[in-house]
């Protein structure tokens, strides 16, 4: 895998986010973990955003006052940040069938992963492609 400079984890699993931390850790680049919109919203004016990895089922995001799940907060940063082209990956423990309507169109992600994460090389792969690949284009 290639240098990355900053990935921003939106996960509300403290179990999940120590994960991020010790994964990222190994592959290098900052990685900041959030739970709260603005922050997010912060760090990607903030600049240098190489990624965002997302949970789906999000408990305590809030943007505007509202909950937001991960599929509207991926379409509100897509389309409020397009400029910036962040990749973003959608993590879930559920089908994506079990959301009644196709994920990656309404949300605008770029690509999604089942959890548990069983094989690290898949969740490389995916990085490579959606940072790197998608660069190079």
């Amino acid at each position: 895998m290639n240098a990355l400079r900053k990935i921003i984890i939106i996960e509300d699993d403290a179990f999940l986010q120590d994960f991020y931390k010790l994964f990222f850790k190994k592959v290098g680049g900052e990685t900041i973990i959030l739970e709260n919109a603005d922050e997010v919203l912060k760090e990607i004016h903030s600049g240098g955003v190489d990624l965002i990895i997302m949970d789906i089922n999000l408990r305590n995001t809030y943007l505007n006052s509202q909950k937001v799940d991960g599929i509207k907060f991926s379409r509100y940063i897509k389309e409020n940040f397009y400029h910036l082209k962040i990749p973003i990956l959608l993590i879930t423990a559920y089908p994506l069938s079990s959301f009644g309507e196709n994920v990656l169109e309404v949300s605008l992600a770029d690509d999604y992963l089942i959890k548990p994460i069983a094989d690290y090389n898949q969740l490389i792969e995916k990085i490579n492609k959606l940072v790197f690949v998608q660069n190079e284009r």
